[in-house]
């Protein structure tokens, strides 16, 4: 009955026809339902601290994305990125170091927008980029016990089987020697893959500009300096097409025009330039001042949106429909494609297509939009009016960081406790936070955990353990290492990685048993094979996240994937076999 189970989870996967956290609930249902798990251990795994961490790092990931660190980071090495070898070696070794912190799906979030407009600066194809930085991301998480799901899971394995959970940098020297390996060889084997150009990663991450307006106050550090200078500091991406001064006069300003307090800037920029320069500047948005009966930000969303046909606010302005006190959202900025709009925004009639950038309350602003006949663009997250809390983000993961490294704080309590931090300390809302938890994969953890257990409980590892033995009965014990992680490997395309975790980790601590070795070295092979799937797209969501912006097809993954493979198993297993030896001791 457990195989059938499993069995029937890894078809359903397959199948893709039920979410992955449906089909681990109806395992986990069916298994009570046999009987093969007692009732009193069936929400065992929603409690167990695997889904704290796993939850607890997403949410310290989104922090750190939110605050624009890796951006700034960036922003030296961006002009020095010249041809698609070093574009390559610099995306994708950045992504695979940040993976080491941070959930490696989100360290590949930070960076993607960035390849996309580097690859647009220099004319290189993105997908020379993006599968690159995918695999990097997947390389990185090895580095340490939060990089990634399956060194979580096999760290709470070992507890369970040793009595001792793997440390926070016990994956280290294994991570490194492969992340080193792996983008050595992807500096070089980018050139295998198709160098498509696509249109999809450019609306992905792009948008028109916008015009919007905002007010240089007495405390900006640029009054007194000149035009030139603030659009510097907008890295070439904010224009200052008109000033406006003494109410009603507008003036369109050279470089060289000096900035006065009170001044009201008209700029030209795409939404996310716009948060960075109202931020950098101390710029006050024109129009943005607070709604009635607000409290605080987090309250507030800006949303951007398309005016549809039939909407209320076409043929009108802001101003005669009076949207800050009738309909509660204020005008930000707008964007109309084909010309540059150079009258007050509050004074723009609005027309069909246009793209708007409205604040309003978090609680209802979706409903306002369909009342105003506007379509939310989906995925927007845009920051505008709110400070990056970048030196928060990166003090919050530099202690936590440390304090699991030392051993004072256990790795639950102490990722729990940064998640808290960065609601705490403003680096995110606690909307943001909740919005940041994939909330199906933690449902899936919980399901399976009790599932695999019956796996073990009624044998069935021990006899998955059996077979491999025989298989691995003329391999010396480094041959058999092999052999687990090329075991763990095959599995994760079709049964998800950490599905892959909570299934092969027993079996590879039972193969350890029956060869008479150490499980160490196993279990480390199971957690890097399941780390590792190069082959698909479908196996890991990094390798699902690149398909679509870089137009790459199913079989392009194998193409660089396979090769990298096989580099993996090769120096993964006696990489481990050095670090963790096999011999019992």
């Amino acid at each position: 009955m457990a195989f059938a189970i499993i069995g029937a989870v890894v078809v359903l996967l397959v199948w893709d026809r039920l979410r992955y956290d449906i089909v681990g609930l109806l395992a986990l249902v069916t298994a009570l339902a046999v009987g093969i798990v007692p009732e009193d251990q069936a929400f065992r795994g929603f409690s167990d601290e695997i889904v704290i961490i796993v939850g607890s790092a997403l949410v310290v990931s989104a922090g750190v994305a939110r605050s624009g660190v890796v951006e700034a980071a960036m922003k030296p090495l961006s002009a020095r990125m010249r041809t698609p070898a070093s574009q390559v070696v610099v995306l994708a070794g950045t992504v695979t170091v940040l993976s080491a912190v941070v959930k490696n799906v989100g360290a590949l979030a930070m960076l993607m927008p960035v390849a996309v407009q580097i690859a647009a600066r220099t004319g290189t194809p993105v997908s020379a980029l993006l599968m690159p930085m995918a695999f990097g991301s997947l390389l990185g998480g090895l580095i340490t016990l939060v990089g990634t799901s399956p060194n979580i899971i096999v760290s709470r394995m070992r507890e369970d089987i040793l009595g001792e959970p793997f440390r926070m940098f016990d994956f280290t020297p294994v991570g490194v020697a492969l992340a080193l390996t792996g983008v050595a060889f992807l500096a070089l084997g980018w050139r295998l893959l198709p160098l498509r150009r696509t249109q999809a990663s450019q609306a992905a991450f792009s948008v028109d500009d916008f015009t919007a307006e905002a007010r240089l106050p007495a405390g900006s550090p640029f009054v007194g300096r000149t035009v030139a200078e603030l659009e510097d500091r907008g890295d070439g991406d904010v224009t200052v097409a008109a000033i406006l001064r003494e109410q009603r006069r507008r003036y369109v300003p050279s470089g060289n025009w000096v900035l006065f307090e009170g001044d009201v800037l008209v700029l030209e920029c795409d939404t996310q330039a716009l948060a960075r320069i109202v931020e950098a500047a101390g710029l006050e948005l024109a129009e943005g001042k607070t709604l009635d009966g607000v409290v605080g930000n987090d309250e507030l969303t800006v949303v951007e949106a398309v005016v549809t046909q039939g909407s209320l606010l076409i043929g009108h302005t802001a101003e005669e429909l009076f949207l800050r006190s009738r309909y509660e959202v204020i005008l930000l900025a707008l964007s109309r494609r084909g010309r540059p709009i150079r009258q007050r925004l509050r004074r723009v009639r609005f027309q069909f297509g246009d793209l708007v950038v409205f604040q309003g309350r978090a609680a209802g602003v979706h409903e306002t939009l369909a009342t105003l006949g506007c379509l939310p663009l989906a995925e927007r997250d845009l920051p505008i009016g709110r400070p990056s809390k970048r030196g928060f983000a990166v003090a919050i993961v530099a202690v936590t960081v440390g304090l699991v490294a030392t051993g004072l704080v256990h790795v639950a309590p102490a990722f729990f406790a940064a998640a808290v931090a960065m609601v705490l300390f403003g680096v995110l809302t606690p909307k943001e936070a909740y919005d940041a938890v994939d909330w199906p994969i933690l449902v899936l953890f919980g399901a399976l955990i009790p599932v695999s257990g019956a796996l073990k409980a009624t044998g069935g590892t021990d006899l998955i353990a059996e077979w491999l033995s025989v298989a691995a009965a003329s391999l010396p014990p480094v041959g058999a290492l092999a052999l687990m992680m090329v075991a763990a490997m095959a599995v994760t395309p079709f049964l998800n990685n950490a599905a892959t975790v909570l299934v092969m980790a027993p079996i590879g601590a039972s193969l350890a048993a029956h060869l008479g070795l150490r499980p160490d070295a196993f279990l480390m092979a199971v957690a890097v094979g399941a780390g590792c799937d190069f082959l698909t797209p479908i196996g890991h969501q990094c390798n699902t996240l690149v398909m679509g912006p870089g137009g790459y097809r199913f079989a392009d993954y194998s193409r660089l994937g396979l090769p990298l493979s096989l580099l993996v198993v090769v120096v993964g297993t006696l990489a481990i076999a050095l670090v963790w030896p096999l011999a019992p001791g």
